[in-house]
């Protein structure tokens, strides 16, 4: 066995699945030189720390962190959906309708980053943000640029949080300034930037490339046609995706594409729609459309605090029936598409959302809450409601799976890299909102976090055992 480079004698608290919450109360973790998680003892006293250490030939210099009451350690977070060039950008254009956000607040950002200088200054304080945060894993949509999409690569790795990075493609319906040539153009940088990012980290520990078509209204059949050869010619490509975000998206994408009713059949017919695939949003779905993500195994990236600031209506994603059709959800920032960067957030709003789809929809006479007639618009009738659980798993182990790392990370077990955040609601952080209370166990204290904490509440960051970010 590998010997272990640090020790940890903590409350765990993670998620086995969308309805199991486990709490691990003093438990003695080791963590290894790689940042696997070597062994894991719950119910450990303090006082049994070194004979358990001795017992396991660890070495008494092994550095060991004791949490103190307040404290827990939780999964790191993963946001399944962020427009990494929309950083600077976050909070206008609230309450457009999505294609005239894009073009009057987003392409003209998103142009700047033509210039790499430019790409290097915002992708410093973004990947700086997000491991602030408390976000470990993102799956990133760069710009079209592939010097600008290499630099945050390159950005990622140095800075050591895991993510998935894709060079956007479009080459119609875009401004002159920020449309690429031809689909060949936009093909050949994309494999450009595949080598890249392969290049700098072959085993992809934690960098890996992800195709990246922003949606079929800036893709043309020719673009559409390539990426989806890539897919099948390299089955450990991910795939990310628009998806049904929002009215006006969709009546213009089966405008352009006249011979499709929907949207599952368009992308599945260029061989998009995988299990690789991470369809953002998934706002109107028919209830034809949701047997097909169920069959093609597609994951959902679900952007509340986007869904209902931007995009022409308040638009809450039918999350809890995915759920219970076997659907995989993570959650998204969405980033400029939000006012929000933060998860917690995006739990909190993820939450609201579900509150709405239950006021909207209820259930009359014990009906069928997923029923649906003529695969019209699924609308749920009741049971809508997410709970504090299943949101968190969305935000950690349901998000692993999502973007491909459920192997990896996600939770807490012996095999497991150590992706991790030490949460501390004690007065003493600055936090203004959690009222620590001295009888709160684990489970009252994670919903304070979700319900009430900021950044302030997340001292330090771990990503495969390594220290990213720490206050």
């Amino acid at each position: 066995m590998a010997e272990p480079t640090k020790a940890f004698h903590a409350t765990l608290i993670h998620s086995l699945s969308s309805t199991h919450l486990q709490v691990l109360p003093n438990t003695l973790l080791t963590i290894s030189s790689t940042g696997t998680i070597l062994t894991l003892q719950p119910n450990v006293p303090p006082s049994d720390i070194s004979a358990i250490l001795a017992q396991q030939n660890i070495q008494p210099n092994v550095p060991l962190l004791r949490l103190s009451p307040g404290q827990f350690l939780i999964p790191g977070f993963v946001d399944t959906h962020n427009h990494a060039p929309q950083w600077t950008q976050r909070g206008l254009g609230q309450g457009m309708h999505i294609l005239d956000w894009l073009d009057s607040i987003t392409f003209p950002n998103e142009a700047k980053f033509a210039d790499p200088a430019h790409a290097e200054k915002v992708y410093e304080k973004l990947v700086r943000g997000m491991l602030r945060q408390g976000v470990t894993t993102a799956s990133y949509y760069g710009s079209l640029h592939g010097e600008a999409t290499r630099v945050l690569a390159s950005t990622c790795l140095r800075a050591g949080q895991r993510a998935l990075i894709g060079k956007c493609n479009m080459d119609r319906n875009a401004p002159a300034f920020y449309c690429e040539a031809s689909a060949a153009e936009s093909i050949a940088e994309t494999r450009a930037c595949i080598r890249h990012v392969r290049g700098i980290d072959p085993e992809g520990s934690l960098i890996r490339p992800v195709l990246t078509p922003r949606f079929a209204i800036s893709c043309t059949a020719e673009l559409l046609h390539s990426l989806g050869d890539m897919a099948r010619e390299d089955e450990s490509l991910a795939i990310q995706t628009h998806f049904n975000e929002a009215a006006q998206e969709i009546n213009a994408t089966l405008s352009l594409f006249p011979g499709f009713s929907n949207e599952a059949d368009l992308y599945s017919s260029f061989g998009l729609l995988t299990r690789r695939s991470i369809l953002a949003h998934c706002t109107i779905m028919t209830e034809y459309e949701m047997k097909r993500l169920c069959e093609l195994g597609c994951g959902v990236a679900h952007c509340p605090t986007a869904n209902m600031t931007v995009g022409g209506g308040f638009m809450a994603a039918p999350v809890k029936e995915f759920l219970r059709r076997g659907v995989s959800v993570g959650l998204g920032t969405d980033s400029g598409g939000g006012f929000s960067a933060s998860l917690v957030d995006g739990m909190r709003l993820a939450l609201v959302a579900s509150y709405a789809r239950d006021a909207l929809y209820p259930r009359f006479d014990g009906g069928d809450a997923s029923a649906s007639k003529d695969g019209g618009e699924v609308e749920g009738g009741g049971g809508e409601m997410l709970s504090l659980g299943e949101v968190f798993y969305m935000a950690t182990r349901g998000g692993a799976k999502v973007v491909g790392f459920e192997d990896k990370i996600g939770g807490f077990g012996v095999g497991l890299e150590f992706d991790a955040l030490v949460v501390d609601l004690r007065d003493e952080v600055g936090g203004v909102n959690v009222a620590l209370e001295e009888d709160d166990g684990p489970e009252r204290m994670l919903e304070k976090f979700v319900m009430t904490g900021d950044d302030r509440n997340i001292v330090r960051v771990y990503v495969k055992g390594r220290v990213v970010h720490e206050k």
